[in-house]
């Protein structure tokens, strides 16, 4: 795959990540349960960092992570979280979960695209397949969390 598509695969998952961040950061800053407060502090922290390991595997291999903080325009189709607020303000946990649970089965998704680049330099695979896994435990996890709050 050529570097510009290999860019803009990445910086499509950087913005997945983002959404995925600040979604986390909301629900943590809304939801009433300290369990569930925790868990959303923890996957928000998980999502920045994955941002940074993707932007620094970038910065080595001379591709430009899209910096700018409204590159969400981008992956507008990738906007779950927006749900979110409105799940949160009713301080539903079960309806919180659900919006988490779709959030992150678009980030499972997002993954499994940039899982399909051509080309991509050992260290590059070897982070998006770490995240990947940390992904889908976070999936399964909130999943567990959303049947087990019915």
């Amino acid at each position: 795959m050529e570097a510009k598509a290999t860019q803009t695969a990445l910086n499509s998952l950087i913005t997945v990540l983002k959404d995925g961040q600040k979604g986390y950061a909301d629900a943590m800053t809304d939801v009433k349960d300290q369990n569930l407060k925790d868990l959303f502090k923890k996957y928000s922290a998980q999502r920045a960092n994955y941002v940074t390991e993707i932007e620094d595997q970038m910065f080595k291999l001379d591709l430009h992570p899209d910096t700018n903080e409204s590159s969400s325009v981008l992956g507008s189709i990738h906007h779950v979280w927006i749900d979110l607020k409105a799940a949160v303000t009713g301080h539903d946990n079960q309806a919180i979960l659900a919006e988490c649970e779709r959030g992150e089965d678009v980030a499972k998704k997002a993954y499994e695209e940039a899982s399909k680049i051509q080309d991509l330099p050992g260290d590059l695979k070897s982070v998006i397949e770490k995240q990947s896994q940390g992904v889908l435990a976070a999936h399964d996890e909130i999943r567990s969390l959303r049947n087990s709050s019915k």
